[in-house]
């Protein structure tokens, strides 16, 4: 693995989920704290930040009215129902321990639903940045993550998924997705044997 053709993607870092004040803290809060996914991503993106690794955030926004979601069941219907990640709302922007990283973090817009790929142009910066490994981070394990995951891996690029630097729904979704659920189309690693594979220094 080679930082010049590795893609960090950054899934869900918004504060609907993250800022202890969002809409749906409290369905990743336990296992935030467990993981410590964002002082570890912080601490991921302070070494990477300094190499040619692509770092891309893939944003969930949608418009007051949620015309986007046609009959959403799931957790689409909640976040309709509870007004989550509303353009334009404090939910719906980056959580402020990534600000002083926008000038390296390439944002791409369009997601409307599970899969980070579709409706939004993540592929063609990919293929134009000749990336070969996707490594993901983000919200929610189970659902995102894995969604986007799949569909990578589908694609042919050598997928990398953070264990600690990712949230679920609860402690036990997190350690079985990444026990049983990942291992079957991606390896799973700490953020810190990323920045070992990419063979950089890791300092506190």
């Amino acid at each position: 693995m080679e930082s010049q053709t590795t893609a960090l993607i950054l899934i869900g870092y918004q504060n609907d989920y993250f800022s202890p004040n969002g809409i749906l803290y409290g369905v990743v809060e336990e296992s935030s704290k467990v993981t410590n996914v964002i002082s570890n991503t912080v601490h991921l993106l302070q070494h990477l930040a300094s190499t040619p690794a692509l770092i891309v955030t893939t944003p969930i926004f949608f418009t007051p009215n949620y015309e986007e979601l046609i009959e959403p069941i799931g957790i689409l219907k909640t976040i309709k129902e509870v007004n989550a990640f509303q353009m334009g709302t404090p939910g719906s922007e980056t959580i402020e321990e990534l600000y002083s990283f926008q000038d390296r973090i390439q944002e791409i817009p369009g997601k409307r639903g599970f899969n980070a790929f579709i409706n939004t142009n993540l592929g063609e910066v990919l293929k134009q940045r000749k990336i070969t490994d996707v490594v993901l981070a983000g919200a929610v394990t189970s659902i995102c993550i894995d969604s986007t995951g799949r569909s990578a891996h589908e694609k042919g690029y050598h997928v990398t998924i953070l264990s600690d630097c990712t949230s679920a729904r609860t402690v036990f979704e997190q350690e079985f997705y990444c026990g049983n659920i990942f291992p079957l189309y991606a390896e799973v690693m700490t953020h810190i044997e990323l920045l070992r594979r990419l063979e950089l220094t890791v300092t506190a």
